[in-house]
C-alpha cells in the first residue's frame, strides 16, 4: 500500500486517466474528488462489503420450482 499525505488542494494521479484531488479536510473526515472514466467502477468500501454480504445470504437461500409458481398463480 502507497500511504502519501496530501493538503487541500492538492491531487494524486493514478495513471493517465484517474486523479483523485483532496477537496477539504474537516476533523477526521476528508472529502475527496476522483475524474476517472465512465466505465470504470468505482465504490465506497462498506458499500462493497454490503453488496458482498448479500449475495452470500443470496447464494444460501432456498429455490423455488417453476411448477410450484404456476400452480400458485392457477390458484388465484
Amino acid at each position: 500500500m502507497l500511504v502519501l499525505t496530501r493538503k487541500k488542494g492538492e491531487n494524486i494521479f493514478i495513471g493517465d486517466d484517474i486523479e483523485v484531488s483532496i477537496i477539504g479536510i474537516d476533523g477526521d473526515r476528508v472529502r475527496i474528488g476522483i475524474e476517472a472514466p465512465m466505465d470504470l467502477e468505482i465504490l465506497r468500501g462498506e458499500l462493497l462489503d454490503e453488496t458482498k454480504e448479500l449475495n452470500r445470504q443470496a447464494a444460501h437461500t432456498s429455490t423455488i420450482k417453476f411448477s410450484d409458481i404456476t400452480k400458485l398463480m392457477d390458484k388465484k
